[in-house]
């Protein structure tokens, strides 16, 4: 059904994360959540008005009257408890918002606490389950609200009675100065009759005391230590905790061009990723969280090499089947709605180099390797032999026609130097000369077709004349180093080409020989903006990577978090959010940033 009543969604710099690390919605700056897929990340949406409208379900939770968007809002300090604060003629009012750490069925507790004065607050209720599509039965069992429809029941409980009309439960009441009132919704299956009854208070303080006690495990103190703190935090909510899993985001198909159709579901897994997750968490000092998704990467990817995939679901699933939900218009009426993946049948040469660049940082790193993980990675090497030189997607996932993408190239030979390395660092068993000889073979390969000499600049494809960001990644990953001119020009030629209003374009829409063959285009992509920063700090050019890194803290909304992309003309976020891949190279940037900073004070700068 197609509710089709009015615009709610705000902009995504509206939208603060809350979340008990295997689903979580998103908190609008109004006082409305939005987006709720309930048990799980990927399950079905019970709040869905982010992608239509409020008949597509929400909560609203805000004063009844006067301002409706907040004075103020704020994370409790190193945690993900949400404060959002309303200063009205009659006083001031907090609601605090989060979802305690999972150890049975999963709650979202508001709590609405009086700072001044005497305010009325005004609360209504749409359940919408399946994506908005399903209107439950609402029914009281006590003092509890019970909707219920096919698998799903959702209780909500509180000291305030809801009243029904209209297919929307509201109530209207006042909160004086140091009144707490709570309301904590739970979801369990419709066959279940008992809800679990949780105390709003002591679940709060459990919240806080797990948060803080997480975040004192973190191993960076530099000046940029608030941005990567939220960030490790946001990384941390991203994460399914049963099976170390970490989703790209917790939303779908919020669109890289608004009105456009690029709009892709992110609650899933990507395998590239990898390393910079692994990297990100392990400089940070959480070594339980990296070895967590690495065994997550190795149970996924395990099997016939020529069946990995490029992303899995959060238990490691590989049918990812992509649908439209044509009952919702999308966000600012961006369609189609889809839900799923159809990516995840592509091609894509690149993962075998991120499996084994993780696997062997892993390593490196001192997590404890089982003896099969070996066994894996030189099943992977063995096939790449004689694959890596078809054409692929590509890391972007194009839908055009496949390429010999110079990223997926280099890629593999990131596959065969770990290989090669785990044999001369390591002394494990393998084929030492082929394998170097397979390593060679791709490097000069790249460096002939991959490599436009006229301009100094490696290229999207072979034979492209086009660049793609995913080549800042080249000295990352070792094929080549810094220093080397052809590096050097590759960074200053994106830098030019690439950049628009000093952010940086995975590659050009625009132009006839791109891969890309969607209609419309999109912003640019923060993860490749921040690639530029540690490029420029790479090359010595340290003033403007600070500058641009700067600039991309910036782009946070006022609680800390990135979206994937910025549409620099129309200065807003874009793309699923929050996105991990963004925030992860945030903390590696911010860590190399704070490591040159010490290396000068070394040096007596």
């Amino acid at each position: 059904m197609n509710w089709g009543v009015s615009r709610v969604s705000g902009r995504l710099e509206d939208y603060a994360l809350i979340g008990d690390m295997q689903t979580a919605a998103l908190v609008g700056r109004d006082g409305s959540i939005e987006w709720l897929c309930l048990p799980d990340f990927d399950s079905p949406a019970c709040f869905s008005s982010l992608l239509g409208d409020e008949q597509n379900g929400n909560w609203w939770l805000r004063p009844a009257s006067g301002e409706t968007h907040a004075t103020r809002r704020r994370y409790r300090t190193d945690t993900l408890i949400l404060e959002t604060e309303w200063e009205t003629d009659e006083g001031a009012v907090r609601v605090i918002d989060f979802m305690p750490p999972r150890g049975g069925k999963p709650h979202v507790v508001r709590i609405v606490e009086g700072v001044s004065g005497s305010v009325q607050m005004s609360t209504e209720l749409r359940l919408r389950f399946d994506y908005g599509n399903v209107v439950p039965w609402i029914h009281r069992s006590g003092t509890e609200l019970v909707a219920v429809a096919g698998p799903d029941s959702v209780w909500l409980s509180s000291s305030i009675p809801l009243e029904g009309h209209n297919f929307v439960h509201d109530s209207t009441f006042t909160v004086s100065a140091g009144q707490r009132i709570p309301f904590i919704m739970t979801w369990h299956p419709s066959h279940e009759e008992e809800s679990d009854h949780l105390d709003a208070e002591k679940a709060l303080s459990r919240t806080e005391r797990f948060w803080r006690d997480w975040v004192d495990t973190c191993a960076y103190e530099g000046r940029y230590r608030d941005a990567v703190v939220r960030s490790l935090i946001t990384l941390k909510a991203l994460t399914y905790r049963p099976t170390g899993g970490i989703v790209a985001a917790p939303t779908s198909s919020l669109p890289e061009e608004i009105g456009g159709v690029r709009n892709w579901d992110y609650r899933y897994c990507w395998l590239r990723d990898a390393t910079i997750t692994l990297e990100a968490l392990i400089r940070s000092g959480y070594t339980e969280e990296a070895s967590a998704w690495r065994e997550w990467l190795v149970r996924a990817v395990a099997g016939e090499p020529q069946h990995m995939q490029i992303m899995y679901g959060i238990r490691g699933e590989r049918r990812l089947s992509e649908w439209e939900a044509d009952w919702l218009p999308g966000y600012e009426n961006s369609r189609p709605v889809r839900i799923g993946n159809a990516a995840v049948g592509q091609y894509q040469l690149d993962v075998y180099g991120e499996v084994m660049d993780v696997l062997h940082l892993a390593r490196r790193s001192g997590l404890h390797s089982s003896e099969h993980i070996w066994g894996l990675q030189r099943s992977l090497v063995n096939y790449l032999e004689w694959c890596w030189d078809e054409p692929d997607e590509g890391l972007w996932e194009v839908r055009g026609p496949r390429q010999h993408f110079v990223h997926s190239k280099v890629m593999a030979w990131v596959a065969a130097d770990r290989a090669v390395r785990m044999i001369e660092d390591f002394g494990k068993e393998g084929p030492l000369e082929r394998w170097r000889s397979l390593r060679d073979t791709i490097h000069a390969e790249v460096c002939e077709y991959g490599y436009d000499a006229k301009r100094n600049t490696f290229t999207q494809y072979y034979g492209s004349h086009e660049l793609d960001a995913a080549l800042l990644l080249i000295p990352e990953v070792g094929f080549l180093p810094y220093s080397d001119p052809r590096v050097v020009g590759t960074i200053e030629a994106i830098r030019d080409e690439l950049m628009v209003d000093g952010f940086v374009l995975r590659y050009r829409t625009d132009r006839e020989d791109t891969a890309d063959r969607l209609p419309g285009s999109e912003g640019a992509f923060l993860a490749c903006s921040f690639w530029m920063a540690n490029a420029l700090l790479s090359i010595g050019r340290e003033k403007e990577a600070r500058s641009l890194f700067d600039r991309l803290l910036a782009l946070r909304n006022e609680v800390g978090l990135l979206a994937e992309e910025f549409d620099p003309e129309a200065g807003r976020l874009v793309g699923n959010f929050p996105q991990a891949f963004s925030h992860v190279p945030l903390v590696t940037t911010a860590l190399n940033l704070s490591r040159h900073d010490g290396y000068r004070r070394g040096k007596g700068e």
